[in-house]
């Protein structure tokens, strides 16, 4: 959701997950692109949709067609990267403010700091603490820093994402199903044509 060198966290990270492999070769995202991945938790098949979204100012205009009706929000800084992360609580607001949650305190975030492979750690400039203060700030956000290259954390993020998203579902199943149990119910038709 930033800048170019922190969006490719997305794509490489992704990729690591979804396929269980690791490229250097990065193709930017114009808009959005999306994969999917069943995990088992707790016993239940979850499909996770991850959207990236390419994180552009230049596509920032497409973001209520495609925040709408996530479960959960992924920021994505890099740990070697002052900018991403100093832009980290625009693209928090902007994300609130484009999907609309219900339950903007309680909507589901995670914070990702990346690329903390690159060059075992000298070039980093966004200390470890700083990053847990922010997700502190912003009502205790889960933290990981990962490495696609190293494959670091990357299950972790994402299963972390996948029971957030459960838990954003769950409490959403209850209020639509009370919507459900007031609908008249509708006889059922023959079998065959719908029409």
């Amino acid at each position: 959701m930033f800048d170019q060198m922190s969006h490719a966290w997305i794509s490489f990270t992704w990729t690591r997950y979804v396929h269980k492999k690791f490229s250097q070769q990065y193709k930017a995202t114009i808009g959005a692109d999306f994969l999917t991945k069943e995990v088992l938790i707790e016993d239940r098949l979850v499909t996770l949709q991850i959207w990236d979204t390419a994180g552009q100012e230049r596509f920032q205009s497409l973001g209520v067609a495609f925040y709408r009706g996530a479960d959960c929000c992924v920021l994505v800084y890099d740990v070697n990267a002052k900018r991403s992360f100093n832009t980290l609580g625009t693209w928090h607001d902007e994300f609130i403010n484009q999907a609309g949650p219900s339950d903007p305190k309680h909507f589901p975030f995670i914070l990702v700091g990346n690329k903390v492979d690159q060059d075992a750690g000298s070039r980093r400039v966004v200390p470890e603490k700083k990053a847990k203060d922010w997700c502190a700030s912003k009502g205790n956000i889960p933290y990981f820093e990962t490495s696609a290259k190293d494959d670091h954390n990357v299950d972790d993020a994402f299963l972390c994402i996948a029971k957030l998203a459960l838990e954003h579902e769950h409490d959403q199943d209850i209020y639509f199903k009370t919507v459900a149990e007031s609908a008249p119910k509708t006889e059922e038709q023959p079998a065959g044509c719908a029409c």
